[in-house]
């Protein structure tokens, strides 16, 4: 039997050799130039990953407790409407951007009461809110979309300070934190009970109702800062926004070694399945310039994400 942490390094070792396949082979198909692995084209092409990996933060831990959101890209589109209607409507940047934030949380928070207090499954939950979510955003905003945003808020979603991407800056605080959460802390050890053995932890006096609250609620505030990310790089608020990040948020946290039965997986394999989605992704739309193929192949990879952490699941036994 392999022990937990080293079969984790084994899954990020091979992680870590197909990201760099992954660039040598873009590097092969892109010609002698070399363009798309170049530092300038990979620093303008980072501000697109970080939405994204934002919201695998949360989804990790709240995957590793057995549980799952599927609404996070309508979170996301509901935030950016409720940013938009009320710059649009005379509310400093500041105050729409907080609020929007507020609006993501409460989101969460909505899910974590069916699932924690109610006992919904999260799959059931989450579907209905990802339905219920995006028509409230296309509802209010009539499915118009909302620019002009002030240059702090463009700066946010694509902008640099000290040649590194603010919103990069944001996501590295956020990964620490989880980081730390999961590794230093006893609610982290509550999230790994959770997922590993419910019941136990029921016995054991772990707050597990309280616990998976606050990890939904903080799935909707990680949708909120998403979606003031994404609006300053589009300078467009508008219901569309996030659809179908879903299936890349879950491919990446999947990827990147966490269980979908619970009880497994960790941030810095998040990190490195987000970091080879985005490749990929960039470099079909780059060299292809196809976004059906893009869909295509990012299904591809979570079926072979699930199918390794199978293989690695069996391995235990």
């Amino acid at each position: 039997m392999m022990a937990p942490r080293k079969r984790s390094l084994v899954q990020e070792g091979v992680l870590g050799i197909l990201l760099i396949a992954t660039l040598a082979i873009a590097a092969w198909l892109d010609g002698p130039d070399g363009a798309f692995i170049s530092p300038a084209t990979q620093l303008e092409l980072s501000t697109h990953i970080f939405d994204l990996a934002i919201l695998a933060l949360p989804m990790t831990l709240i995957i590793i407790t057995g549980g799952i959101d599927l609404s996070v890209g309508s979170t996301m589109a509901l935030s950016a409407v409720t940013l938009g209607m009320l710059y649009e409507a005379g509310t400093p940047i500041w105050i729409a951007g907080f609020v929007a934030i507020i609006v993501g949380t409460l989101a969460g928070a909505i899910n974590g009461i069916f699932v924690a207090r109610v006992g919904v499954h999260p799959l059931i939950v989450t579907l209905a809110s990802m339905a219920l979510y995006r028509g409230l955003a296309e509802g209010i905003s009539l499915a118009r979309p909302i620019s002009g945003f002030p240059d702090g808020l463009q700066r946010l979603g694509g902008g640099t300070f000290a040649g590194v991407p603010i919103s990069g800056m944001i996501f590295a605080a956020a990964a620490i934190g989880c980081m730390l959460l999961t590794a230093r802390t006893v609610a982290g050890r509550w999230i790994y009970g959770i997922g590993d053995n419910e019941r136990a932890a029921s016995y054991a006096g772990i707050p597990i109702a309280r616990t998976k609250l606050w990890l939904y609620s903080l799935s909707g505030t990680a949708a909120g800062v998403a979606a003031l990310i994404a609006v300053g790089r589009r300078n467009t608020a508008k219901a569309d926004i996030g659809s179908g990040i879903e299936l890349e948020v879950i491919t990446a946290v999947v990827l990147g070694g966490t269980s979908i039965f619970g009880g497994r997986g960790g941030i810095l394999g998040t990190i490195l399945g987000v970091a080879l989605i985005h490749e990929v992704r960039e470099f079909v739309s780059w060299h292809w310039q196809d976004d059906k193929l893009i869909l295509i192949v990012i299904g591809v990879i979570l079926i072979g994400s699930v199918l390794l952490n199978n293989l690695a699941s069996r391995s235990r036994v």
